[in-house]
Formats: C-alpha cells, structure tokens, sequence
C-alpha cells in the first residue's frame, strides 16, 4: 500500500495537516490500512524533503498545513497513470507458512490448511455482511464509493485465497506418501510327522 501516494492524492485537493490526512486516508479506505499520526507525519517529512509537498501556513491552534507542489502533482499523475507493477509481489505470509510447513518434519499440513480456510470463510462472512450494510446504506459520497471498491476487492481475494486452499489440498493428496505393503506371510513350514518307534522283539 502506498501511503506516499495515498496522501499526495488527499493533498491534491487542497492543504491539509496530519491528524486530518490519517482521518481521510481511513475513511476512503474503510480502515482497512490504518495509519498512526506518526506515521503519517513521517511521511509528509519524505514528501516534503523530495519537493512533493511544502508546508502551507498554520491555523489558530498550531496545526501546520501541507499541499501539493507542482512536482507533487505530476509524480500523483504519473502514480495514476502506471499500472501496479508485479514483478516484485509482496510477501505473502499464508504461501510462506505452507512453504515452510511441508518441508518441516511432524507438521501436520493439512491441519494448517484447514485452521485457515476456516478462518478465511470467516473474514468472507464479515466483508460480505459489510458490504452488504454499504450497499443499503444509500451513500452517494465519493469515499463511499472507495471503501466499497476496498471492500470488495477484500472480496475478491479472499476468495482466491479460499480456492487456493482447496487447491493446496488436493495437491497434498497427490503426494502423499503410499502406505506401504504389508510384508507377506511366510509360507507354514510342511508339519513333519513324528518318527514312529520300531519295536523290538526278542
């Protein structure tokens, strides 16, 4: 998530100070990506130090503004205009667990996977629940409509990821080991008929 990006976008709309950036930032996205005030002071200093914001007065009580500078806005286009690269997907912590756990000796996997399918049908419940509430709400905003888009991309990859563990599954099952067979019997040795004593006359 870019919050660089995300706050140059809240800057082009006009000047802003810190505690109201994080406010906008959370209600656009439903505050799925919450962000702390340091946070976000931190990174208007980064934009600020690169010549894409520069402070813009104070009001009565200290709060000091920031804005866009025209260097700002043309990197905000140019952000708007690339697609997200994937050449470097971000880690995932779910495909790294598997990668390790079924190279890892006495884990059970498939107990893994069932853990977190529960878990995710759970949080698919929830954005759905959630989207329908933001569906009746009736809310014609602009930042309505962005958390929906969040909300449903939520959706979307949950999801995915609920598909994936059933892949993950099914591919387990292939290379589970065979039981191995049962070692055959060995054959009854023939019973041997004991000897019979001859008797002796005299």
């Amino acid at each position: 998530m870019s919050i660089r990006h995300g706050l140059l976008a809240l800057l082009d709309q006009g000047p802003r100070y810190g505690y109201q950036l994080r406010s906008e930032f959370e209600a656009r996205t439903g505050a799925t990506w919450p962000l702390n005030v340091g946070q976000v002071y931190t990174t208007l200093g980064r934009l600020e130090r690169d010549g894409l914001v520069a402070p813009h007065g104070e009001d009565d009580e200290g709060h000091v503004y920031y804005a866009a500078t025209e260097q700002g806005r043309a990197e905000l286009r140019h952000w708007f205009d690339t697609p997200v690269p994937r050449t470097n997907p971000p880690r995932d912590e779910l495909a790294i667990k598997l990668a390790m756990a079924v190279t890892v000796p006495g884990v059970d996997v498939e107990a893994v996977v069932q853990g977190q399918r529960r878990h995710s049908m759970k949080a698919l419940q929830d954005y759905t629940r959630l989207k329908g509430q933001a569906m009746t709400s009736g809310g014609q905003e602009r930042s309505d409509l962005a958390w929906l888009l969040v909300l449903e991309q939520l959706i979307f990859q949950t999801e995915a990821e609920i598909r994936w563990l059933d892949h993950c599954e099914t591919r387990l099952a292939q290379f589970r080991p065979e039981p191995e067979p049962a070692p055959p019997a060995e054959a009854a040795a023939p019973a041997v008929p004991p000897k019979t004593r001859r008797r002796v006359r005299f």
